[in-house]
């Protein structure tokens, strides 16, 4: 049975090993954010985050980001640890920010995006089981995250919702230089090669081919293979 396109994500990209990293320098700091989103994931943990940078006393934090996206509520709560911080915190959109990961990009001070890179917008997701009392409540619930979302996207880009409701509902991806033209994004740096694309994007509808049809990095590929094995270990003791 074909697996929902969320728990896909999740299945094909999450990481064997945390790739929350944090490093300092004089009055710098930097975090990557290399990874799914969402504890439950198996990737980036909010309340651990939210410890690493609660630990930082550096005027400013660089948010180094590669992420296809994951838990929005988990996002939320990175988004909210981001405002409170006393440091300007810059976004650095590295290769990939979709979904939950441009949230995050929202909560900071400055964003900028590598030539190459990708920002991408869409509507909500989630899984659920019950009745049709149970789905109404659970749309609803979706639509008043999406209703957020949009507000956040809205006050950086000062684009009128109704058309940011237009990109999301068509799952649209931005180029570097589309991110900065439609606010999203504040400028575009030049990246010193090619960023490589180390997601499987296939439970997009729209990724764009050039992201698609990228080849994965070595470790990302090596780990996607070694929990493949590990599944089939378990399925055939």
């Amino acid at each position: 049975m074909r697996k929902h396109p969320l728990l896909q994500l999740a299945a094909d990209n999450a990481r064997a090993s945390k790739p929350l990293r944090a490093e300092s320098s004089g009055d710098e700091a930097t975090i990557y954010l290399y990874g799914v989103i969402g504890g439950w994931w198996g990737d980036i943990d909010a309340q651990e985050f939210a410890k690493s940078l609660a630990a930082i006393t550096a005027g400013t934090i660089h948010l180094r980001i590669n992420s296809p996206g994951g838990d929005v509520f988990d996002a939320r709560a990175m988004m909210t640890a981001i405002r409170q911080h006393s440091a300007n915190v810059i976004a650095h959109v590295d290769g990939l920010a979709a979904s939950a990961a441009t949230d995050i990009c929202m909560a900071a001070d400055e964003v900028e995006i590598t030539q190459g890179a990708f920002f991408m917008i869409h509507n909500a997701w989630t899984v659920a089981i019950g009745n049709k009392t149970d789905m109404r409540t659970t749309a609803d619930l979706l639509e008043k995250v999406d209703i957020a979302i949009t507000n956040d996207y809205a006050v950086r880009s000062k684009q009128d919702a109704a058309q940011i409701t237009k990109w999301m509902d068509a799952e649209t991806w931005f180029t570097a230089d589309e991110a900065v033209s439609n606010g999203f994004a504040d400028r575009v740096v030049e990246a010193a090669a090619k960023p490589a694309n180390a997601w499987n994007l296939s439970a997009y509808q729209n990724a764009p081919r050039a992201l698609t049809e990228s080849i994965p990095d070595p470790e990302a590929h090596r780990a996607h293979l070694e929990r493949h094995l590990k599944l089939l270990a378990m399925n055939s003791a």
